[in-house]
């Protein structure tokens, strides 16, 4: 969901929080120059996949639908870049994505930092969170690699997505809180949630089957050889 009211020039958030989107995107750009983690984009193989993948993104973000202004329903794909480049280069992929779509005038310039904390960050962060998690405390197994990251990170990424939107658009006055747990919230969440825990649980399944090299979090000596 973009935050500026489709086909009207007028944006639907106060300005403060656009100003708090901005200032939160450039923390994070910061952030992840001080990782060094964009270092492995010097790589060709790996640059060619992560612009690859997200080239795949932004197309998958184009099948969308909509009820009203900034509330939009579509697939992010957010948890299966996680899972191939972490939490740095996902999120940046995703702001990418986003770029290319005020590019294309499908977004707003001014609402893209508030956009990609949202659509980006967020989801890339419960993604991250949902993997280290099962790292550290179930045992190494492929299906517990795929179920738990592929299937059930995805959706509460998702769902993580709808709630904290709702939140966003009650704060801002938007739309009252009611209407978005009745229109919005119940299908942002759990349908959603449902449809991309099933497409990217496929996906990561076949990557770790036939191109396991492309999920950085993956260790086929890991997960596979050692049972």
């Amino acid at each position: 969901m973009n935050f500026t009211a489709l086909g009207q020039s007028a944006s639907l958030l106060p300005e403060p929080f656009y100003i708090a989107g901005w200032l939160g995107l450039a923390v994070l750009f910061w952030r992840w120059m001080m990782s060094g983690d964009w270092r492995r984009l010097a790589e060709p193989a790996r640059l060619n996949l992560f612009l690859g993948a997200t080239v795949a993104v932004l197309a998958l973000w184009q099948i969308r639908a909509g009820i009203r202004p900034g509330l939009a329903f579509h697939l992010y794909g957010l948890a299966a870049l996680t899972l191939m480049f972490g939490f740095w280069r996902a999120t940046f992929s995703g702001v990418l994505v986003l770029l290319a779509n005020a590019a294309f005038g499908r977004g707003d310039w001014r609402a893209l930092g508030a956009d990609a904390l949202l659509m980006a960050a967020l989801p890339a962060a419960v993604s991250w969170g949902v993997y280290r998690l099962i790292e550290r405390r179930l045992p190494s197994h492929f299906f517990i690699y795929v179920l738990g990251n592929g299937f059930f990170g995805a959706a509460l990424s998702a769902a993580a997505v709808g709630v904290a939107t709702t939140a966003l658009m009650a704060l801002a006055g938007v739309y009252p809180l009611d209407y978005l747990l009745a229109q919005y919230t119940p299908y942002a969440t759990v349908l959603i949630g449902w449809a991309e825990a099933f497409s990217t649980g496929m996906m990561v399944t076949m990557m770790a089957v036939y191109r396991p090299a492309w999920l950085e979090t993956f260790d086929d000596a890991r997960y596979i050889q050692n049972k």
